[in-house]
């Protein structure tokens, strides 16, 4: 468990650096964006392998009875998830990770229904993996993710506000970051965009793939098997 609590460490760490005031900025400028980009994606890979195998090496302490009921909670929850992942990416968003951050305001489907679905989606991810794991290296593990996750609407706000200095309050009136809570008080309208689109069918695909052997080819670990179905 020592060996996981520090690879966790690590990875925590690796992950919150970039987003201390000025820390990102003052790498980019040592390094160049390029190789920032690089750099941190190396390691990230890197940290997150020795996460995977430190789980795996630590011992198994069972916190709860498997059941069936619980493998259709990330049955469920993960193809919102995976779309929320891909099409936060793939949108243009200014106020939230994205590979399209350059964008100028929040017009984009998804930035609609929240301003961090990435963040979203990686949080469900993680929470989906809990009740099916009931051992404590695997709460461990996604509880730590999960974490990271929800401290992302936070840290994110704060970095898009200086980024985007006066904009900030025009671009995040449009947003919010419960879903669709800015719908409902009547700040934005519903879009379906292309990217939505692709994210969808990109999501529905992966899921497809990830019930029918791709799971247990990846994890050792057949979803449906575990619900009993």
């Amino acid at each position: 468990m020592l060996h996981l609590a520090l690879a966790l460490a690590v990875f925590l760490i690796l992950h919150l650096i970039p987003v201390i005031p000025g820390m990102r900025d003052r790498m980019i400028e040592r390094l160049g964006r390029p190789g920032y980009i690089a750099l941190h994606s190396v390691l990230s890979t890197l940290t997150l392998i020795w996460l995977i195998l430190a789980t795996l090496w630590a011992p198994v302490v069972v916190l709860w009875p498997m059941a069936g009921w619980q493998a259709w909670v990330t049955i469920g929850l993960m193809p919102v998830a995976l779309f929320l992942l891909v099409a936060g990416l793939i949108s243009p968003n200014p106020l939230s990770l994205s590979l399209r951050p350059g964008a100028t305001d929040t017009r984009s489907g998804i930035a609609r229904i929240t301003r961090h679905p990435v963040f979203w989606g990686a949080l469900l991810w993680a929470l989906s993996h809990i009740p099916p794991n009931g051992d404590l290296r695997s709460v461990l593990l996604f509880g730590s993710m999960a974490a990271l996750a929800a401290a992302g609407f936070a840290l994110g706000d704060r970095r898009a506000r200086r980024k985007l200095g006066a904009r900030w309050d025009a671009l995040a009136a449009t947003s919010s970051v419960i879903p669709f809570l800015a719908m409902a008080q009547g700040r934005t309208r519903l879009r379906i965009d292309l990217p939505m689109v692709i994210a969808a069918l990109l999501a529905a695909g992966l899921s497809a793939w990830l019930l029918h052997g791709g799971h247990a080819a990846l994890f050792g670990v057949d979803p449906l098997t575990s619900t009993g179905f």
